[in-house]
C-alpha cells in the first residue's frame, strides 16, 4: 500500500472506530464493485463485522480525502513549478488535514489577479514597510517621504501602499488565519435584525427579528431558519464576536503576528494597519468561513434527520398481501377510490362525492358497499389529506350497514405524502397509461398499506417530505444520502423476485434501472423465475452482478428452498452441510430452531466461510426470509375529535408519528393539522435526539396541552403527567421567560426567546418560522 492510501485508511478508522486494515479490505472491495449492503452482508469476514453504517460513513470520507490528497499533490506541484517549495513548507502542506487548512498554506503561492499589493511593491513600497517595521523609533511619515516618485505622488499614497502589502501578508498567513478562525468558532455569535419595512412580510420570521445567540450552540433548525429569511432578505444576518471587544481582540491577535512591541511611531502605524487588516480584510473572511461551516453542519444535521425519518417510513409495518380499498379524500373533486388485490393488481376504480357540492352520500355509501362485496376487499387505506377525517367518517357509517354475510374491514388512515407526485410521474403513466391521474393517487394510498417500501421507492424520496428545509439544504448531497437509505432499507428487507416491480428492484444491490427493466421482461415473458441461478439467462447480468443481488432476492416455492432465505449461493454448501449434520430434510429444518440446537457454529467454519457467515446461515435457517420490519399495527384516532377545535388541553389522544426533526416530533391525531411534541416533552428523562424515543410511523400515545386555533398551532406531550409539570414551571416561571432568555438571551440548552420573554423554542412553544416551515397543512 502506498503511503497516501495508508494515511485515508488511518484517518478513517480512527473516525469509525475500527482499524486501517478493516478499512483497507473494505476500501479494496468497494473499489472492485462491489456495494455497501454485499459488503456489509456477505464480507464480515474480510472487513471484520463493519456495517452499513459504518461502510457508509467510510465511503463518504474516503470520497473526500482522496480530493483532498489530490488537491495536496496539485498544491505541491504548484509551489514546486514556482520554485518556492522548502522542506518546512513540504512539511506544512503534508501535515494539513482538512481543504481550508491546505487551502490557508497556498494562499501566498496561489496565481492571482494583480492585486494592490501588487501594485505597491511595482512601485518599490515594500521596503517602506519593512523599514517601519525595523525602526519602529522613527515616524513612518519620514520614512515615507524617500519613497515619493511619479507613481507615489505623496507620503499618504506610500504609507497605503505599504499598508496594502501588510494586509496581504497578513491574510496569507495560515497561522494567523487558523488562529483567527479558532477564536471566532468560540467567541462568535450570530444575531439576526429584521430589515425596515420587513415585519410584516416576514411575519413568520418574528422570532428572530432581534436575535442573537453564540454561533457554535445553535442547532441546526435555528440556523436553517435564520439562513432563509436572510435569503428572503427579511433579516440581516451577522456572524461577529462581542462588538464592544470582539473586534479589539481579533485587531490584537493580528498585532502580536506582527510582533508590536510598545507605542513608539511605528508600532502605532503597525498597530493602526492590524486593526485595518480585521476591518476591512480579514472580519469579513472570517464571516464568510463561519457562514459556510454554519450552513454546512446545519445542512449535515437536517439531512441526517431527513435519512432517519425515511428509513422509519420506508421500514414500517406492511399490512401484507390483502385486498385493499383505496380511498384518496376529496371534497369537489370527490373522493377517489381505487382497489387493488392481495398482489397489488389494479382491480377497480370509481369516483364518489358524499361532499359538497354533490353530497351524494347514498350513492358515495353504495358504491363502497359494491367494492368490498364484489372484491373480498379485507382493508380500507384512506389518505391522510384533505377531507380525510370527513372520509373515515363516512367508511365508518358505510361498515355498520355492511351485509353480516360479509367480513367486515379495517380502516387505516394512510399518509399520502408524496401520492401526487407518483401519479403525475412517467413511471405511473407507464404502469396505467389509460388511467385518470386523480385515480393513481388512490392506488399508490392502497398499496402502500400493504407494502410501504415497495410503493414508496416508487417515489423520489425528497418528496416524500419528511425532512426539515429540504428544499435549502445541498440537493446533491441530500439525493445521495436518502438513495444511500433507500438502498440499504430494500436489501435489508429483502425482495421477491416474481413479485418486485422494476423500481423496486433497482434499488437492490448491484441492480441498475436498467438491469432492473430486463429482470422484469424477461419475467413478463418467460414466467417466474423458478431459482436464483435463471437470473443468469437474463440479457446483460453477469457474474458480477449475479453475486451482488442474489442474497438480497427471495424466490417462494422454488426449485431451491434456500433461494427463499438471505443465504447467499456462494454459502448454499456451508448450508447443506449443517443441514446434514441435522440428519433431517432442508424443508423440514427451515424454521425449526429446535432442529438446530446442540450444533456449534465453530464446527462448519471452513477456508472460505468464517464464523460470522456460520452464524448467519444458522439464524436464517431458524427464521427463513425474516422481515425486520414489526408487526402491522394502526392508531385509532378517538371519535368526536376532527377538527383542532374539538381538541381541549388535557385530552389523551392516540396518533401517528409523521415527521421527526431537532426539535421534536409531529404527530397526526386526526385534525388535519399534526401537533408537537417539543423535544422537552417526549419523555420523563432528558432526551437530547428525538430519534431517542420516537421515530415516523410510530403509534404514541399523547396529552393535548395547548391549542391555538387562529395559527392552526397544537402542543402535546407524551410524559405520564400530560405536560403538567411543564406548564407548572412555566407558571413559576413567570411573564420573565426561562433564565438568560430575551431578545438576546439563550434560554436553557440554547432556547431562544421572544421580545417579551416568551419562549420561542422551548416547552410548549411554538417558534413560528420553524413551524411554517415544518407543518404540513392539509
Amino acid at each position: 500500500m502506498d503511503q497516501t492510501a495508508d494515511r485515508i485508511s488511518r484517518a478513517i478508522a480512527s473516525e469509525i472506530s475500527a482499524t486501517p486494515k478493516q478499512v483497507t479490505a473494505a476500501v479494496e472491495l468497494l473499489d472492485g464493485g462491489a456495494t455497501v449492503p454485499f459488503v456489509a452482508r456477505y464480507r464480515k469476514e474480510v472487513t471484520g463485522g463493519l456495517d452499513d453504517t459504518q461502510l457508509r460513513t467510510l465511503s463518504e470520507r474516503l470520497d473526500y480525502l482522496r480530493e483532498l490528497e489530490a488537491r495536496r499533490a496539485s498544491i505541491l506541484a504548484s509551489i514546486e513549478g514556482q520554485g518556492k517549495l522548502t522542506p518546512e513548507l513540504a512539511r506544512a502542506v503534508a501535515g494539513a488535514g482538512t481543504k481550508a487548512a491546505l487551502e490557508d498554506i497556498y494562499l501566498p503561492y496561489k496565481p492571482k489577479r494583480r492585486t494592490r499589493a501588487m501594485i505597491a511593491r511595482e512601485n518599490g513600497l515594500e521596503p517602506l514597510l519593512r523599514a517601519i517595521q525595523e525602526s519602529r523609533g522613527a515616524d513612518p511619515e519620514a520614512l515615507a517621504a524617500a519613497y515619493v516618485t511619479e507613481a507615489v505622488p505623496g507620503t499618504r499614497e506610500a504609507l497605503n501602499g505599504a499598508r496594502d502589502i501588510i494586509v496581504e501578508e497578513l491574510s496569507e498567513n495560515a497561522a494567523l488565519l487558523g488562529r483567527l478562525r479558532d477564536f471566532m468558532r468560540a467567541e462568535a455569535d450570530i444575531s439576526a435584525a429584521v430589515l425596515p419595512g420587513k415585519e410584516a412580510e416576514g411575519a413568520k420570521f418574528s422570532d428572530y427579528f432581534d436575535h442573537r445567540e453564540k454561533w457554535k450552540d445553535i442547532p441546526s433548525h435555528r440556523a436553517l431558519a435564520i439562513l432563509r429569511a436572510a435569503a428572503e432578505e427579511v433579516v440581516t444576518l451577522s456572524i461577529a464576536p462581542d462588538p464592544e471587544t470582539g473586534a479589539e481582540r481579533a485587531a490584537g491577535m493580528i498585532a502580536a503576528e506582527i510582533g508590536i512591541r510598545g507605542d513608539a511611531p511605528g508600532d502605532r502605524w503597525l498597530r493602526k494597519a492590524a486593526s485595518w487588516t480585521w476591518k476591512v480584510k480579514l472580519g469579513l473572511s472570517m464571516y464568510m468561513d463561519l457562514l459556510g461551516e454554519l450552513r454546512s453542519r446545519a445542512h449535515d444535521e437536517a439531512i441526517q434527520v431527513f435519512a432517519r425519518n425515511l428509513k422509519d417510513l420506508l421500514l414500517a409495518a406492511p399490512a401484507g398481501p390483502k385486498a385493499v380499498l383505496g380511498l384518496d379524500p376529496g371534497i369537489r373533486t370527490g373522493v377517489k377510490a381505487a382497489v387493488v388485490d392481495a398482489t397489488g393488481k389494479l382491480l377497480d376504480t370509481a369516483t364518489i362525492y358524499p361532499f359538497q357540492p354533490k353530497n351524494d352520500l347514498r350513492g358515495a355509501q353504495t358504491a363502497i358497499l359494491d367494492l368490498i362485496s364484489r372484491h373480498g376487499v379485507q382493508l380500507v387505506a384512506i389518505g391522510n389529506g384533505t377531507a380525510s377525517r370527513e372520509t373515515e367518517r363516512l367508511v365508518a357509517d358505510t361498515l355498520r350497514i355492511l351485509p353480516e354475510r360479509l367480513a367486515k374491514p379495517g380502516k387505516v388512515v394512510v399518509s399520502e405524502a408524496g401520492a401526487s407526485v407518483y401519479s403525475a410521474s412517467e413511471l405511473a403513466a407507464k404502469e396505467f397509461p389509460q388511467l385518470d391521474v386523480s385515480l393513481r393517487g388512490a392506488v399508490s394510498i392502497a398499496r402502500r398499506l400493504q407494502d410501504p417500501l415497495a410503493e414508496l421507492v416508487k417515489i423520489e424520496p425528497k418528496a416524500i417530505g419528511v425532512g426539515q428545509y429540504q428544499h435549502d439544504v445541498d440537493q446533491r448531497r441530500l439525493a445521495k444520502t436518502l438513495e444511500a437509505v433507500v438502498e440499504d432499507a430494500v436489501n435489508a428487507v429483502g425482495v421477491d423476485l416474481n413479485t418486485a416491480s422494476a423500481p423496486l428492484l433497482s434499488h437492490v444491490a448491484g441492480l441498475s434501472p436498467r438491469l432492473a427493466e430486463a429482470i422484469v421482461a424477461h419475467r413478463d415473458l418467460n414466467g417466474a423465475f423458478r431459482s436464483r441461478r435463471a437470473l443468469l439467462k437474463v440479457p446483460g447480468l453477469g457474474p458480477k452482478a449475479f453475486e451482488q443481488c442474489a442474497g438480497f432476492l427471495r424466490i417462494q416455492d422454488g426449485t431451491e428452498p434456500l433461494d427463499a432465505s438471505s443465504v447467499h449461493p456462494e454459502a448454499y454448501g456451508v448450508a447443506r452441510r449443517i443441514v446434514a449434520a441435522c440428519g433431517r430434510d432442508l424443508r423440514a429444518i427451515m424454521g425449526d430452531p429446535a432442529a438446530l440446537k446442540g450444533l456449534r457454529a465453530q464446527d462448519f467454519v471452513d477456508a472460505d466461510f468464517g464464523l460470522p457467515t456460520v452464524r448467519d446461515i444458522l439464524a436464517e435457517l431458524e427464521k427463513p426470509g425474516r422481515d425486520p420490519r414489526p408487526s402491522f399495527r394502526t392508531a385509532t384516532f378517538a371519535d368526536g375529535v376532527e377538527e383542532i377545535r374539538d381538541l381541549k388541553p388535557g385530552m389523551r389522544l392516540e396518533g401517528t408519528v409523521t415527521n421527526v426533526a431537532a426539535f421534536g416530533a409531529f404527530v397526526d391525531i386526526g385534525v388535519h393539522q399534526d401537533g408537537l411534541v417539543h423535544v422537552s416533552q417526549l419523555a420523563d428523562r432528558f432526551v437530547k435526539d428525538p430519534h431517542e424515543v420516537v421515530k415516523a410511523g410510530q403509534i404514541v400515545q399523547v396529552t393535548v396541552t395547548e391549542v391555538d386555533v387562529a395559527r392552526k398551532r397544537i402542543g402535546l406531550s407524551m410524559k405520564k403527567d400530560g405536560g403538567a409539570s411543564a406548564k407548572e414551571e412555566r407558571k413559576a416561571r413567570g411573564p420573565g421567560g426561562p433564565r438568560g432568555a430575551g431578545p438576546r438571551g439563550g434560554g436553557p440548552k440554547g432556547g431562544s426567546a421572544g421580545p417579551k420573554g416568551k419562549p420561542q423554542d422551548g416547552t410548549g412553544a411554538f417558534g413560528a418560522a420553524l413551524l411554517d416551515a415544518m407543518k404540513r397543512k392539509r
